[in-house]
């Protein structure tokens, strides 16, 4: 099963506002909601889901697991009760949000504990998140890189993340992307202003169409329907090699998910 190449992100989103967010998304076209454990908001999107009139069988469901339920029945448990507040009996995409921070729980552990919720029915398919280059390189070692069905990673033109995306190429690990419009600070980009006004587009819809044409699936939110219906267009954006050079060059390392005791040893 292929990940969608756009869906709908939402961190950060909670009670009625997540619930309105992700009904306007089915409603304009989105078929893919990314959520997690420590957003804090399953519920809210199961409701939605549920109460959008959308299939669920047409809607491609990812949760992560959080760090501290890494442990192997743990995580079992989590899960089973992600599925409860999502109403579903199997999510499409289940991925490790962090790696264990200093180690704390062996990788052998949770990712075997995910591979067998995986075998056991309660996924369809695995993956990781913010794993850099070696841990992405152990995760191969246990899992093998066929069992991982993406890395979900913080890409956006002020972080490119040029060299952990070609390892993940070699392996052909697919890369999603989130905080593809860098909390907004690439809308105020001159370059990227002046590829859309060169496109007719927006510059959310530039950066958005910069993720996909090089082959990631991205996952913006937003709480507004007409942004919501205007970066699913960003699809239909079709920039050139000029225009990826130009982006290319914005590149600066400016990395936002950072957490404090959490985040690992970045490339």
């Amino acid at each position: 099963m292929s990940i969608p190449a756009f869906g709908l992100g939402t961190f950060r989103l909670k009670d009625q506002v997540v619930i309105d967010s992700v009904r306007n998304a089915l409603d304009v076209g989105y078929r893919a909601i990314d959520t997690a454990q420590i957003y804090g908001n399953e519920a809210e999107v199961g409701q939605a889901l549920a109460e959008s009139g959308v299939s669920r069988q047409d809607v491609f469901l990812t949760t992560k697991i959080w760090i501290s339920n890494f442990r192997r029945e743990a995580l079992r448990a989590s899960l089973q009760e992600s599925l409860a507040k999502l109403r579903t009996d199997v999510v499409d995409l289940t991925l490790i949000h962090w790696p264990s921070p200093k180690d704390e729980v062996p990788m052998v552990e949770y990712l075997g504990a995910l591979a067998q919720a995986q075998a056991d029915g309660l996924t369809r398919q695995i993956g990781i998140s913010n794993f850099t280059i070696d841990l992405t390189r152990q995760a191969v070692e246990i899992l093998g890189a066929d069992a991982i069905a993406t890395n979900q990673i913080e890409v956006h033109p002020y972080l490119q993340n040029r060299a952990l995306i070609a390892y993940l190429r070699e392996q052909g690990i697919h890369v999603t992307a989130y905080m593809s419009l860098a909390y907004g600070e690439v809308l105020k980009e001159p370059v990227m202003q002046a590829i859309a006004e060169r496109h007719g587009a927006t510059p959310a819809q530039v950066a958005l169409a910069w993720a996909l044409q090089q082959g990631y699936a991205v996952i913006p939110s937003s709480t507004k329907r007409e942004n919501l219906a205007a970066n699913l267009k960003a699809a239909e954006v079709k920039l050139d090699d000029e225009d990826m050079a130009r982006i290319a060059t914005l590149d600066r390392g400016h990395r936002l998910a950072n957490p404090e005791g959490i985040a690992p040893a970045w490339d």
